[in-house]
């Protein structure tokens, strides 16, 4: 599950880490309450419009911008706020803005020149344990610094039998070279990043940009907050956060049906039980020179009534040419995936597509007899190599 950049820094804010306060608006009547509101409170009339949208890379696509005065915060917060926002990460489809966030300018003049750092915190799988990733190259083109200047990233591995040692923090102030009054804050700052990733059950923190003010605050002027899908049940607060806007619809509604479904770009749709099978089918179909649509598991208790409910899912994506259901009956009987198969294709209208079952296991025989004589268009096979042949002459044609 992810969360928006003002829902991760109040997250931030309560664990005690430094924030560019901000006020999120839905309207353009609450931006402009927000505005005055925020120039109030500072004494300074710029401030900054920012898209709420679950995806980075938003500055490079207009979604961040920098107002210096009333008027031109109206005109921008106008232009953005139902604007769709395409960035490397949300495709070219983009994504409406359905909410933005205006936020303090924290750029403004001092004794020293602000600086941006990168850090993030994310399980290092390798390792077996978390690591705290950073940089003293922060901002909008932090990949390109990853990419050819690889020896500016900095790793800490936290052992998780102690979590994060204050030396740690020291030696991550050390590397972005910060002294005095910044260097205490830094030292703050990633402890409090780190307590508030674990004690949240994270998967990812992203702080991109961390700000050293003019007056050496350390203050996180962006977050990117990811949290474990598998904890949310200890962690009602954040999970009431969710933003099913941002979501895909068909990803929501097989939640709800407690299926897992992810959406592909292929034209095969392919239902199986288990995530094993799931991933050797999505292979076969590749193989036969198809390519997955989804991936969707029924589970291992799945009905008729279930089956029916995938079968509706798949059929909502257009580009669907054909569709492999490929079940294993160990605890699932075969005969009721059938039924419900042959329930959802009565049900369903204009079916125009090549079905092909491939079911094994629990009653199988039952299953594949009761396909063969529905009198439906309905292909089934006993073998995969069976399977892939009809999925191979359904996309061909």
């Amino acid at each position: 599950m992810n969360l928006h950049e003002y829902q991760g820094k109040e997250l931030l804010k309560s664990f005690g880490v430094k924030i560019q306060e901000g006020i999120v608006a839905e309207t353009l009547e609450q931006a402009n309450q927000a505005y005055q509101t925020i120039a109030t409170r500072t004494g300074k009339d710029g401030v900054v419009i920012k898209a709420q949208v679950h995806a980075g890379g938003r500055g490079k696509g207009g979604g961040v911008k920098f107002t210096p005065n009333f008027d031109s915060f109206k005109e921008k917060a106008a232009q953005i706020l139902g604007m769709t926002l395409v960035t490397p990460q949300t495709g070219a489809q983009g994504k409406v803005v359905h909410k933005i966030l205006i936020a303090e300018d924290m750029y403004y003049k001092g004794e020293t020149e602000p600086k941006e750092f990168y850090l993030s915190v994310l399980l290092d799988r390798n390792k077996e344990c978390n690591a705290i990733i950073y940089s003293q190259d922060g901002g909008m083109d932090i990949e390109e610094v990853a990419e050819k200047t690889p020896e500016r990233i900095f790793k800490e591995w936290i052992n998780p039998m102690v979590g994060i040692q204050p030396f740690q923090a020291r030696r991550i102030a050390f590397n972005l070279g910060l002294e005095g009054q910044a260097f205490k804050e830094m030292v703050n700052f990633a402890m409090n990043v780190y307590k508030a990733y674990e004690k949240s059950d994270a998967s990812l923190f992203e702080i991109n940009p961390v700000l050293k003010t003019s007056d050496n605050k350390i203050v996180a002027v962006d977050c990117k907050v990811n949290l474990d899908d598998n904890a949310l049940y200890r962690q009602k607060d954040l999970e009431a956060q969710r933003d099913l806007l941002e979501e895909d619809p068909t990803e929501v509604e097989a939640q709800e049906a407690d299926l897992n479904y992810v959406k592909l770009d292929g034209n095969v749709g392919c239902m199986v039980n288990g995530a094993g099978l799931a991933m050797a089918t999505m292979d076969i179909i590749k193989l036969s020179g198809g390519e997955p649509a989804n991936f969707l598991d029924v589970g291992g208790t799945a009905n008729a009534e279930r089956v029916e409910k995938a079968f509706r899912i798949i059929m909502k994506d257009e580009n669907v040419k054909a569709i492999l259901i490929n079940i294993f009956g160990g605890i699932v009987r075969c005969d009721r995936v059938a039924q419900g198969v042959i329930d959802a294709y009565k049900n369903i209208e204009n079916i125009n597509i090549p079905i092909i079952v491939r079911l094994q296991g629990t009653n199988a025989d039952i299953a594949k007899k009761m396909i063969d004589e529905s009198g439906l268009k309905v292909q089934s096979a006993i073998l995969l190599s069976e399977a892939a042949e009809l999925v191979n002459k359904a996309v061909a044609n």
